[in-house]
């Protein structure tokens, strides 16, 4: 292990910080090439939850530096913040390999790639599901009351960021477990057994991020939740199983798992054939 001092890890976090604001913006720079695009790609959802609802609802700006606030800096921040996360996530990880042993120091390639994959993956789920239906159901509740909702694009953007940000950093829950359970503070067992605690503290933490207070909503946030901490937990039972030398039973899972998928899969196409239902990228990805 290498020994430094305290002036040296100061020095070693300033180098790293700069880095990682960086590469935020370089992405910044190229985010802002193609605002326009970005803004029909945010504010898609608002525009599909509009066209179902029917009229009586827009987007506007309530002030002359409103929309050159959001689309021109805010925007481009946000989507800098997913682009050069693989790098500022690499730049923490340089920080805290020092600390490490040389064994230790070969997880740096899947840290990297598994943190930041889970970070844009819950963007993208937030993006594609939870958002738009969260929407959907906001802005219906005024609408079907005869009240004409003009949203301000400042509050439809922070409220679309704080629910982005919000789901992306939940996703990093199976990174967390898996390095809690290689440092050994928590094992298999002890998650398994503290299971009905963890999904309270899930629930109180989805009611946070939830932009509403119904159970429908919590209930769409909470779930992905609680199977990303199953996720987490069965990371940790594959790691105590290698310092075990024991394998895990990976030909009859992928049998069971296949089957599942197969069925699933069959499921999908009678909708489609027989019913008349079609696949979108929208949920619920089967609309008729």
């Amino acid at each position: 292990m290498l020994r430094m001092s305290f002036m040296e890890h100061l020095d070693e976090l300033r180098k790293r910080i700069i880095r990682s604001l960086f590469g935020i913006g370089v992405a910044f720079a190229l985010s802002l090439t193609f605002t326009s695009q970005l803004w029909d790609i945010i504010s898609a959802p608002a525009v599909e939850a509009i066209r179902k609802i029917g009229p009586g609802a827009e987007l506007a700006f309530l002030s002359p530096t409103e929309a050159f606030s959001i689309i021109w800096v805010k925007l481009p921040i946000l989507t800098a913040i997913f682009i050069a996360s693989p790098w500022v996530l690499y730049q923490v990880w340089a920080f805290i390999a020092p600390g490490l042993y040389r064994k230790e120091r070969r997880w740096a390639v899947p840290f990297v790639l598994c943190t930041a994959g889970l970070f844009i993956l819950g963007g993208l789920f937030s993006y594609f599901v939870l958002f738009r239906f969260a929407l959907e159901f906001l802005l219906g509740i005024g609408v079907a009351k005869g009240v004409k909702a003009v949203i301000s694009i400042t509050e439809y953007f922070n409220l679309f960021t704080n629910v982005t940000l919000g789901i992306g950093l939940v996703f990093e829950l199976p990174v967390l477990i898996f390095f809690l359970s290689l440092l050994r503070v928590v094992s298999a067992r002890f998650l398994l057994r503290n299971t009905r605690y963890a999904m309270l503290l899930i629930v109180i933490a989805a009611a946070i991020i939830t932009p509403t207070a119904d159970v429908v909503n919590l209930m769409v946030f909470s779930v992905p939740m609680i199977a990303l901490y199953f996720v987490g937990l069965f990371a940790s039972y594959l790691l105590e199983l290698r310092r075990e030398q024991r394998r895990f039973p990976w030909g009859f899972t992928l049998l069971i798992v296949g089957g599942i998928a197969a069925i699933a899969g069959l499921g999908v196409y009678v909708a489609v054939t027989r019913y008349g239902f079609h696949p979108t990228w929208q949920w619920p990805f089967l609309v008729k």
